[in-house]
């Protein structure tokens, strides 16, 4: 029997080493490859700390910060340590991780009084304390009986439920120093490895601001999001109003009849929210001749103009769509991305020109003939498409580039009203470890995809990269410029989503690249209990990813 192992890696060398060497090893050989830090790497198609073990022939990719695998890895170390100092310098505290913010994570601080300024200063020199001490991040595997028990001892019932409701026989927990925590993924093999952060007071929490992928060197510039933080303290109070903040409570619901309840309020706060919306509109009809609705990948725009156009209609307003698909120019205009491909996300993707000439027309009140995108030709065509409005009905726009002002330059700001849509969502796995909004829209869109596009998952994760990068560009510095925001997240969405995304992740196998992918969602899955969706309203937001939408077509 071979004692050796070859390693193949992403260059295409191969190289062989004696069986048993660990990832950390190979890593410190290969480091002056990379320019910033190896925190993690691919084995296989299979994210594996640098603690791991090679004992068979394996492809190898290592990950950096230069990555969003790395700078994952990354945050979630630096939260380890956060955790650590704060259990270190409060003894008895509690820091809960509750949602991204301004390029960060808010976290609040939990030691019987209200955080100051002082607290955040030592807690941030703390913390650079631990990392200066290049203190060890030690994976232990243990049976998940000992582990629930060691949370029992500890109080930390979240997590007990938590594990509980699990099916495997062991599970990691990451310890630093004295500090250990059951934490959704990999780790830095030690603290040293974590240079660039800073912790800002942002009453009633903080933010741990950390670096980029894009430039894992430096913090980006810190700007304010008071709208959106707004919103994120609103998905919390949705949260308890349900009495749900965390997946273990939502699978005790679920086992004990109440999911339907659940299902009811959640959809019921929705309402009351687009009501609200629609009223403060309504209130502006005499000046608002432009709704705006806009928001990143799957949050849900479609369905929610058809129902903010609904709620209009009550308030005796009839407004009128127009879709922006129609405004595409000519295929052989389309821009090009980086990667030589057609960049339909561009702003410069829409005919500017055209489309604010025929809003300034229609406003005027003339008849206008609209033009409809033929997609298999790559090319607008007229077919006799008319419109014509009343200077009481306003035009509802729908997509990514609504906030933009370029997108509507003909008409006057307060003419205007902007709509910012995503999916924030108020439940978390535990105290540690929140649910990101990404994720969460991710498993909505792999859902889609299947039921209306003909995309398996593979498709979709390839496609998610680009996705991603258009709305760093053409959503997200926009989003403050919103007038009102609406949180499309439902807290019992995943538990619905799951019977769904999982056989198609399953699909994915550990040949692609996004194998690793696809086994995090999976893994994240698994946390929930699944819920049938025959209680959901077919006007539900949910119903755009899942069918039997009252809105599209069965």
């Amino acid at each position: 029997m071979s004692n050796k192992v070859h390693i193949t890696y992403s260059n295409g060398r191969i190289c062989e080493y004696a069986q048993g060497v660990t990832l950390l090893e190979l890593s410190r050989n290969e480091a002056h490859r990379y320019i910033t830090p190896v925190v993690a790497a691919k084995v296989n198609n299979e994210i594996k700390d640098l603690q791991s073990v090679v004992k068979q022939d394996s492809k190898i990719d290592f990950i950096d910060l230069h990555s969003s695998d790395g700078m994952k890895v990354y945050q979630r170390s630096m939260t380890l340590v956060m955790i650590a100092a704060a259990q270190e310098l409060f003894p008895g505290c509690e820091i809960t991780v509750e949602h991204s913010l301004s390029k960060g994570l808010y976290c609040e601080l939990h030691h019987g009084r209200d955080i100051t300024p002082e607290d955040v200063e030592q807690l941030e020199l703390k913390m650079r304390q631990i990392i200066t001490e290049d203190r060890s991040i030690e994976r232990k595997i243990l049976p998940r009986s000992e582990a629930i028990e060691l949370f029992k001892a500890a109080e930390r019932m979240e997590k007990v439920s938590l594990l509980e409701h699990l099916s495997r026989e062991t599970v990691s927990l990451y310890y630093c120093g004295q500090v250990y925590d059951y934490l959704y993924g990999t780790m830095v093999p030690s603290t040293g490895y974590l240079k660039i952060f800073e912790l800002k007071n942002y009453p009633p929490g903080i933010i741990l601001r950390l670096p980029e992928k894009e430039a894992p060197d430096k913090l980006p510039q810190f700007s304010e999001n008071p709208k959106l933080f707004k919103v994120f303290q609103e998905a919390a109070e949705w949260g308890n109003i349900l009495r749900c903040g965390y997946v273990a409570t939502l699978n005790e619901r679920t086992k004990t009849g109440g999911i339907g309840d659940i299902i009811r309020v959640a959809e019921a706060l929705h309402e009351k929210k687009l009501a609200e919306i629609a009223d403060f509109i309504a209130s502006h009809r005499n000046e608002v001749r432009v709704i705006l609705v806009a928001g990143p990948s799957s949050s849900g725009k479609t369905t929610f103009a058809q129902r903010l156009n609904i709620q209009l209609r009550v308030n005796g307003v009839w407004p009128v769509p127009i879709s922006l698909d129609d405004y595409f120019v000519d295929r052989d205009r389309t821009p090009i991305d980086e990667n030589g491909e057609y960049d339909f996300e561009a702003i410069e993707a829409v005919d500017l020109s055209l489309f604010n000439a025929h809003l300034a027309r229609i406003l005027a009140g003339e008849e206008v003939e609209m033009p409809t995108y033929n997609f298999m030709i790559g090319k607008r065509e007229y077919r006799g498409h008319r419109i014509k409005v009343d200077k009481g009905q306003p035009l509802i726009i729908e997509g990514i580039h609504g906030l933009n002002e370029r997108l509507t330059s003909s008409v006057p700001r307060h003419c205007k009203i902007k709509i910012y849509i995503s999916a924030l969502t108020q439940l978390s796995i535990d105290s540690h470890n929140r649910i990101p909004t990404t994720d969460a829209r991710l498993i909505r869109r792999i859902v889609r995809d299947s039921q209306f596009r003909s995309h398996d998952a593979l498709m979709t994760l390839k496609m998610w990269n680009s996705v991603r990068r258009g709305e760093e560009r053409n959503i997200f510095p926009f989003q403050e410029q919103a007038d009102l925001m609406f949180n499309s997240a439902l807290i019992y969405e995943l538990a619905v989503l799951k019977k769904y995304a999982e056989p198609l992740l399953q699909k994915v196998t550990n040949q692609d690249p996004e194998f690793s992918e696809a086994k995090r969602l999976l893994n994240f899955l698994e946390y929930f209990d699944s819920v049938e969706d025959d209680e959901i309203p077919h006007n539900s937001i949910l119903r755009e990813f899942i069918g039997k939408s009252c809105f599209f077509e069965k």
